[in-house]
């Protein structure tokens, strides 16, 4: 006889989740830091007039949205440690997990920024670097008081939903039996022979959306603040 739906054990299994959230937003922390870096490089290969770094980029962007997250997971977990066996003759099927993991995200989210980046830096009018120039700034004074501050506000809603992105991909760790919110639940659920399946997910979705609205409504206030004083300028 199939057990009934029991939704007091959603709220039960929440703060058992929300243990592992460090681990979750360590992950992110991580990505972030490091494929905001690459993503910048692509990003200015780009933008360079010079034809084999703008194809080296074009190809990786390419490359990794075309590839499923989990699929990429995968060769860098399995793939990596026989890439260092065959050519370094080093083990590392021993490394922390996350390493992989982060590894794997760092490499889809530098594709997402390089596009974020680049894209927000063109929506900057050049006219306005040139006159930064014009008047004694260099080109990199130009870049940081003219056009950083500017550009910055206008990527912030694409590097807000590439986070919340980044967020929801991250889930996936759990296939290579990386222990994080999702893993915890995976856990919960074989420690109870399947039972309580429906509720556990149903209490991760309940912090995915908690966290997204968290992440949303901060890069709003982000937005606004840096926003403040664009309308009066321009009226």
């Amino acid at each position: 006889m199939d057990r009934p739906f029991f939704p007091a054990f959603i709220i039960k299994v929440i703060p058992n989740l929300l243990v592992f959230l460090p681990v979750t937003l360590l992950i992110m922390a991580g990505t972030v830091l490091l494929g905001s870096a690459l993503g910048f490089i692509l990003a200015r290969a780009r933008l360079r007039p010079t034809l084999i770094p703008r194809k080296l980029s074009e190809g990786y962007t390419m490359a990794m949205r075309c590839t499923p997250s989990i699929v990429l997971l995968f060769i860098v977990y399995y793939g990596l440690p026989e890439l260092f066996q065959a050519l370094f003759d080093v083990d590392i099927n021993n490394w922390y997990k996350g390493i992989f993991v982060i590894l794997t995200l760092t490499l889809l989210f530098a594709a997402t920024m390089s596009e974020v980046m680049r894209s927000a830096y063109q929506a900057i009018d050049k006219g306005q670097r040139e006159a930064a120039v014009s008047i004694g700034l260099s080109e990199t004074q130009a870049f940081f008081r003219i056009v950083l501050p500017q550009a910055v506000v206008v990527a912030l809603p694409n590097f807000g939903n590439a986070l919340i992105n980044l967020m929801k991909e991250g889930a996936l760790a759990y296939t290579i039996g990386f222990i994080d919110m999702m893993g915890q639940g995976t856990l919960i659920i074989s420690r109870n022979y399947g039972s309580y399946g429906l509720e556990t997910y149903i209490a991760l979705a309940i912090i995915y959306w908690g966290l997204t609205i968290i992440i949303e409504k901060n890069f709003q206030r982000i937005e606004k603040h840096l926003s403040r004083g664009k309308r009066s300028v321009a009226q």
